[in-house]
């Protein structure tokens, strides 16, 4: 499938995760993903390293670019100087330009303008009420394009009492609920090892922004999205909220567990741990017989699945037993094609060792300017039996700057002005 979003001039910014999260797979889809960031420092997560991708080996600077028109001198960065390009960062930005920019400055709020004019999308996590200030909410941003999608990402969304509080995944985890149900039952709660609330997020703005484009072509008109972590996190728990609210049963944390199926859970084995989850009657069957305890399936006490949440603790107990017995790879390959969902517990180097990440072309190498290859984690969904192609890498700190005001129609001596002046 052709990139379906090839000529979309989408206006980044956001920084850390959850609003790059969202444009990166914009890009992904083939629009034009310009991030905005401050000249000096960039998006916070370039500075959250180790780790950092190795840096080759660069040549001095280049002497500064003469202007075509022979008239100026422009200033060329300094690589060697930047701090390393962090993995965090290169995880959340390919297929974007990077234009450094500082718009608290007027000639910055100039340019800042007439790129508003020309987007189709502008994508931005500051805290509600912060770039009005600054003179490009929604509605000053409206009366410079009516057709503009303009997405807010937030902690806590742009109305209610905490709309001004900043948010970060972590205390959106804990005050959301999330937190809460993760853990073991006898412990205190956790986060989920990744910053899954900003994740979730970035993948509703991506949605919601798709679908603000879909409408724009029926109705002319731009909308202002607003997306945030609190909503995103509570719309994402599931059959918790329902229980809650249809129910009023309050949440335990379960472990790896789930509260209304037995056995789906971690289990230990003899040397490591697998997962199991034999989600209905007829699976439980076939578990307890290559387990060659078939009197557990004919227990009236665990035939069917309601009998055994009643009895968890027992059967759980008894699996472990029976379990530990043989290491993990005596079971997998027991398991192996006998009609029940199993799985190892995975370390990060097995993930991405794993023969189904391989045979998926899960992995993508890239070229970057100042790290040569590197490794990125493809797009994940595949349309037509391939994935959208990416080759354009996460950019270098204000990498594109000359070039994008070059074709906003800025002349050299213009440019070189604005480097003088530490605008871009």
């Amino acid at each position: 499938m052709p990139p379906p979003l090839k000529g979309i001039k989408v206006l980044d910014l956001t920084r850390v995760l959850a609003g790059p999260y969202a444009t990166m797979m914009l890009a992904d889809l083939g629009a034009e993903v310009l991030k905005i960031e401050r000249p000096t420092g960039g998006d916070d997560t370039r500075a959250w390293n180790p780790p950092s991708a190795p840096l080759i080996e660069l040549p001095p600077s280049p002497p500064a670019s003469p202007s075509l028109e022979g008239k100026a001198q422009l200033r060329t960065d300094d690589w060697n100087s930047l701090p390393p390009e962090s993995a965090y960062f290169l995880q959340a930005n390919r297929g974007k330009r990077s234009l450094g920019l500082d718009f608290k400055k007027e000639a910055g709020k100039a340019i800042l303008r007439e790129l508003v004019k020309q987007a189709d999308v502008l994508v931005e996590n500051y805290v509600p009420g912060k770039l009005a200030e600054m003179g490009f909410g929604y509605e000053e941003c409206k009366k410079l394009n009516p057709k503009l999608i303009y997405a807010s990402v937030s902690g806590y969304g742009q109305s209610g009492p905490y709309s001004r509080n900043p948010g970060y995944d972590v205390n959106i985890e804990a005050e959301a609920g999330l937190m809460h149900i993760t853990g073991e039952p006898d412990g205190p709660p956790v986060k989920v090892g990744v910053a899954i609330t900003d994740l979730t997020t970035g993948l509703y703005v991506k949605g919601a922004i798709l679908a603000a484009l879909f409408g724009r072509t029926r109705t002319g008109e731009g909308v202002h999205i607003d997306a945030n972590l609190f909503d995103s996190q509570i719309a994402s728990l599931a059959n918790i909220a329902s229980n809650y609210l249809i129910a009023g049963q309050e949440a335990t944390r379960q472990g790896t567990s789930h509260p209304s199926i037995v056995p789906y859970q971690v289990f230990s084995t003899k040397d490591g741990f697998i997962m199991i989850g034999a989600g209905n009657d007829s699976q439980f069957k076939k578990f307890s017989t290559i387990l060659e305890r078939p009197e557990w399936h004919a227990d009236p006490l665990y035939s069917t699945n309601s009998s055994r949440v009643a009895n968890r603790r027992e059967l759980i107990s008894l699996i472990t037993s029976a379990l530990s017995e043989h290491p993990t790879s005596y079971w997998l390959e027991h398991f192996k094609g006998q009609g029940f969902p199993f799985a190892p517990v995975n370390d990060i180097r097995g993930t991405f060792e794993h023969p189904q990440t391989k045979a998926r072309d899960l992995v993508r190498e890239v070229e970057h300017p100042r790290a040569g290859k590197i490794k990125l984690v493809s797009p994940a969904i595949m349309y037509n039996g391939h994935r959208m192609e990416f080759s354009r890498p996460p950019p270098v700190l204000s990498q594109h700057s000359v070039e994008v005001l070059r074709e906003l129609g800025l002349k050299d001596d213009k440019i070189a002005e604005l480097q003088k002046e530490n605008v871009i």
